[in-house]
């Protein structure tokens, strides 16, 4: 191989990293701060998709400008699923784990939910339209407009959340929530606000992920699944709970990914990913970007 194919080979797991950072940053969010383990996160990812691609086949509107519009909606949804959904599971249950088995019991339910609510509404055909579709080129290396777009969004959006997790009083209560949450409620935190917000900033975030898909793939109903499959891959990869874990882990994936399939063969994505999955489950379990803690 070349030095301009190595680049592209390379390149191109990175652009499906950065898709699979920002899916497992919204489902580390949920799972981290509130033991939500949403396996309905990728029909969310497609909802965003789907909006995208109507507002842009119908209205003409730019995707770029559906992006922001696709995290408020799903933030919006989010909140309101929140509401209705997990905030009364968590009055109900009597122990965190009949609330996260019950809590993994809902999340099911909403995964065949907006599948056949989608199937329904626009059909189960592939969908898609041409955006940004001009080559680039960088050396010997060349690159559809429209992928390093998502690749550059991709990283602004999940940077945007790690910064905000880390930077500011919001973020500090969420980090707190995480590490104990019965001390941060001690310290006066308020998780009937923080909880469906963040819930929905999850969702949102997914909504955008599915909007930059829409760019520069094709979608359909069934496209939500594999990514939420793969966002818990990316999870277990940088440890649970951690942002910048998830970031790393997802970008890691996707150029593992993209080097195995170049070298074996295209069906065999899958194969790549779960082995990747069990080994590090095995060997190193806390995540491959998590410090261990220190004996004492």
């Amino acid at each position: 191989m070349s030095f301009g194919s190595w680049i592209e080979l390379l390149t191109s797991g990175l652009i499906t990293g950065g898709i699979y950072a920002l899916v497992a940053l919204g489902l580390n969010l949920q799972y981290g701060l509130m033991r939500i383990l949403n396996i309905a996160h990728g029909e969310f990812l497609m909802v965003g998709a789907y909006l995208t691609w109507m507002v842009q086949v119908t209205l003409g509107i730019s995707p770029l400008l559906m992006v922001p519009v696709s995290f408020a909606v799903l933030m919006a949804l989010g909140i309101v699923i929140h509401f209705l959904c997990f905030r009364r599971l968590t009055a109900t249950s009597p122990n965190l784990d009949i609330f996260e088995a019950r809590g993994l019991m809902v999340a099911f339910g909403l995964m065949f939910l907006v599948q056949n609510f989608v199937n329904w509404v626009w059909g189960g055909d592939l969908r898609g339209y041409d955006y940004f579709t001009e080559p680039v080129k960088f050396g010997a290396a060349q690159f559809a407009a429209n992928k390093l777009l998502v690749f550059v969004l991709a990283l602004a959006f999940a940077g945007g959340m790690i910064a905000l997790l880390r930077m500011t009083l919001l973020g500090k209560g969420v980090r707190a929530l995480m590490q104990s949450p019965v001390g941060a409620q001690l310290m006066g935190i308020n998780t009937r606000l923080l909880h469906p917000l963040m819930f929905g900033i999850g969702l949102g975030l997914s909504g955008v992920a599915g909007a930059l898909l829409s760019m520069a793939y094709t979608i359909s109903p069934s496209m939500g699944e594999p990514y939420t499959v793969t966002a818990l891959i990316v999870i277990t990869l940088g440890g649970f709970g951690s942002m910048a874990g998830a970031l790393a882990g997802g970008l890691l994936l996707g150029v593992v990914e993209a080097i195995g399939m170049h070298f074996t063969n295209p069906s065999l994505k899958a194969l790549l990913s779960y082995t990747v999955f069990i080994a590090v489950l095995l060997l190193r379990p806390e995540g491959l970007f998590t410090r261990k803690a220190r004996k004492a």
